[in-house]
């Protein structure tokens, strides 16, 4: 595909708006994230009204806030109406009060009660994602009905799979019914007919967006209602919004991982005050905790002082702690995300954990005092009269800090989720930090056990 490259301001060449109007949206949407935003609001300005509320309906045009606000206030009025409605309240999330409630005064009463309902849910929860255009029908409705009502809508609602059938005096959800079963059945049979014996599928508007992924996933659908107290549906929470939601998650996910406060904006929109403030401040956590390892090498510093062979291998062990620590963190974190495992299964996990370690600490022990024999033998390094000792020292310190490290890590997301952290925080640098400390002191334990009336 060409290149197209476009001019700030007013003057967009007819010819370059015509080429890019030919693209696809995707397509339109990674060509405008590379421009500014002046430039990108005047080509927007003079697409046709439809096709620039596809354009933001988009979730990866970046700065989807700040360009409507550059847009002029009937035409972002327009956009902001034609938008579905967990878009629009995705985009005026981003904004400050004073831009959301600006654009807000740009529509309709109606749209902006909408809205506002949308913008009241906590981010990450079923309520925030969720998108009040679907399908329903009272459940008196026949197929036909149904199917002429589909038609009637079908361009005001985000997808037309799923039915949702209501009664038609309390508004209550009865049944869901897939535009498969519709188009499969006798044009005159009741909706309630043709629908499943199974009660629905359904979330809370509080529930947790990977609680909403895991539903969504184990049992197949393309939606998930969303329903209040009184069993009204508020909303449906549709598999691209899952998607969406759980990819930018999956992002802080990985950032807590390394370390890093959670970002949701691209590496290169992130300001340098801003990307100081979310880095900074792990980093002195994690220093500070660092510190313990020097206290508690000062602590051991007498023995230190009599086999300076020891602080060979220091680097060794604290590593293999950590990794150890880091795998089993990674694998419980992910556990507990997809729903595989409880709260109440921490003990199972604990007894899994502990022979796995030492199973994993032994090989790596045995490797370590291999390592050692060798360079003695063949002459590397001469690791002294009581070299045989030390080898044995560090094979089982190993075992124990690889214990240690496999146990502590697989514990500590277990803990952070029972007092109501995100489990992600338990970030490989904080594990690694935790085994640091810990495992000097096993290490120095082991030592002062083996080597007394020898080297110490």
């Amino acid at each position: 595909m060409e290149e197209v490259h476009y001019v700030s301001g007013d003057d967009v060449d007819p010819i370059l708006l015509v080429e890019l109007l030919d693209e696809h949206d995707a397509d339109i949407v990674a060509q405008l994230n590379e421009q500014d935003l002046e430039t990108t609001a005047s080509i927007l300005s003079q697409f046709p009204l439809e096709r620039a509320v596809d354009i933001f309906d988009r979730p990866e045009l970046s700065r989807a806030g700040d360009i409507i606000l550059e847009l002029p206030e009937d035409l972002a009025g327009r956009i902001l109406k034609g938008m579905s409605a967990d878009r629009a309240a995705n985009m005026l999330r981003q904004l400050d009060g004073t831009d959301r409630t600006d654009l807000l005064a740009r529509v309709d009463f109606e749209t902006a009660q909408s809205l506002k309902l949308l913008l009241a849910y906590p981010e990450g929860t079923a309520g925030s994602i969720m998108t009040t255009e679907f399908v329903s029908v009272p459940s008196t409705y026949s197929v036909a009905e149904t199917l002429k009502h589909i038609r009637e809508v079908q361009h005001t609602r985000e997808t037309v799979y799923a039915i949702y059938v209501l009664d038609p005096a309390s508004r209550e959800l009865r049944q869901v019914v897939s535009l498969r079963q519709l188009i499969s059945s006798e044009p005159d049979s009741n909706i309630l007919d043709v629908a499943s014996d199974r009660d629905p599928i359904w979330v809370d508007p509080d529930a947790d967006r990977e609680e909403v992924a895991r539903l969504i996933s184990i049992h197949d659908l393309l939606a998930v209602p969303v329903l209040n107290s009184r069993h009204r549906v508020l909303g449906i929470v549709t598999f691209d919004d899952v998607i969406d939601a759980i990819l930018a998650e999956s992002t802080e996910d990985v950032q807590r991982f390394g370390g890093v406060e959670g970002m949701a904006e691209p590496y290169m929109e992130i300001g340098f005050v801003e990307m100081i403030k979310k880095r900074a401040g792990w980093l002195c956590a994690l220093f500070l905790g660092e510190m313990l390892t020097a206290s508690a090498m000062q602590h051991y510093s007498d023995e230190l002082a009599k086999a300076v062979v020891l602080t060979l291998f220091i680097p060794l062990i604290m590593s293999s702690g950590g990794n150890s620590g880091s795998q089993a963190t990674s694998l419980l974190i992910r556990a507990l995300a997809l729903g595989q495992l409880r709260l109440r299964d921490w003990w199972r996990v604990a007894v899994r954990e502990i022979p796995t370690g030492l199973t994993l600490g032994t090989i790596l022990g045995v490797i370590g005092i291999a390592r050692i024999s060798l360079w003695q033998y063949l002459g590397i390094f001469d690791y002294g009269e009581h070299w045989m000792l030390v080898a044995l020292t560090v094979g089982l310190g190993l075992v124990g800090i690889v214990t240690f490290g496999s146990l502590a890590g697989s514990m500590l997301p277990f803990a952070l989720k029972r007092l109501g952290f995100d489990p992600a925080s338990a970030s490989a640098p904080f594990v690694a930090t935790l085994v640091d400390v810990t495992g000097l002191m096993i290490y120095f334990s082991v030592a002062l056990l083996i080597l007394r009336g020898t080297l110490l």
